[in-house]
């Protein structure tokens, strides 16, 4: 297909750039920042005539898209005022939304959040693993955001029902050399309780955005991305035994299971994480022969 994502300079960007590239597909990257290279168009996401003009065509790249994946933000809370991050990431959506819809595109994906499953959990989740199926719990503008992205999405969806969006909402992305500090975790279980012990290797994040693009159904469907195990030595269970003594846990959890349910994201997608952590480190231990 011809694709054109947005951020795809960024960490989890370029993870899926190199993913789609190497399955075959054309790629634009639509971003402010990136290489001078035929596959790389700058753009500020924030003016709506520029977003639709890159999605209807662009000289020497393309003459249209088949799908758009959407990943540009502001990544995270805190990085810019509130108010700023409101503004940026609000706008960029719904220009790329829109313009999509416009340009008759009936593909699109995009990065939603685990920050609207209620991180970073000061208050208790409902229930251990966290899924799909309760209702956003924003805690902080970013997180607003992404919350009220998913309702547009739902929305556009009803009014266009040839219209397909997937909102992927990736947990804390992470590439090979981030795993260097992860055995330093087991120190002090509060350190990474904010996101249920969570994360996504960006390769597999990349593997979570093919999947979408091949999901055929239209309307809107969202997912939880993150890998089937969690950042810690330590089991699941015990885990969540002494950190959220008072929340229900609905299942019996494998020694390292994450507790950022991919159940609906394996059932629907055929979603498999395929990188842990603890290759990382397996191979890193392992004596080599003279």
């Amino acid at each position: 297909m011809r694709i054109a994502v947005t951020g795809g300079s960024g960490k989890l960007g370029r993870s899926v750039v190199r993913r789609l590239n190497q399955d075959g597909h054309e790629v634009t990257n639509l971003d402010l920042t990136g290489p001078k290279s035929r596959g790389f168009t700058q753009i500020d996401l924030r003016n709506y005539g520029h977003v639709l003009d890159a999605l209807l065509g662009l000289d020497d790249r393309h003459g249209g898209v088949d799908a758009v994946v959407h990943l540009a933000a502001i990544p995270a809370p805190g990085l810019a005022p509130d108010a700023a991050t409101f503004e940026n990431n609000m706008l960029s959506t719904y220009n790329v939304f829109q313009a999509t819809r416009r340009a008759g595109i009936r593909k699109l994906v995009y990065a939603s959040s685990e920050t609207v499953l209620g991180l970073p959990f000061d208050v208790d989740p409902p229930y251990i693993p966290v899924d799909e199926e309760y209702p956003a719990r924003p805690e902080s503008t970013y997180s607003l955001v992404k919350h009220l992205e998913e309702q547009m999405a739902v929305q556009l969806t009803r009014w266009d029902p040839e219209l397909s969006i997937v909102a992927l909402r990736f947990s804390n992305v992470m590439d090979p050399e981030d795993y260097e500090a992860f055995p330093a975790f087991d120190a002090d279980a509060s350190l990474r309780k904010w996101n249920l012990w969570g994360y996504i290797d960006g390769r597999d994040g990349a593997q979570g955005v093919v999947k979408a693009l091949e999901y055929e159904t239209p309307g809107f469907e969202a997912f939880i991305i993150a890998n089937a195990d969690t950042v810690m030595q330590r089991s699941s269970a015990s885990l969540a035994a002494e950190v959220f003594p008072a929340v229900t846990v609905t299942k019996e959890l494998g020694e390292h299971e994450t507790m950022l349910s991919i159940d609906k994201a394996k059932r629907l997608l055929g979603f498999a994480p395929e990188h842990s952590w603890r290759d990382y480190h397996s191979l890193r231990t392992t004596p080599t022969e003279d």
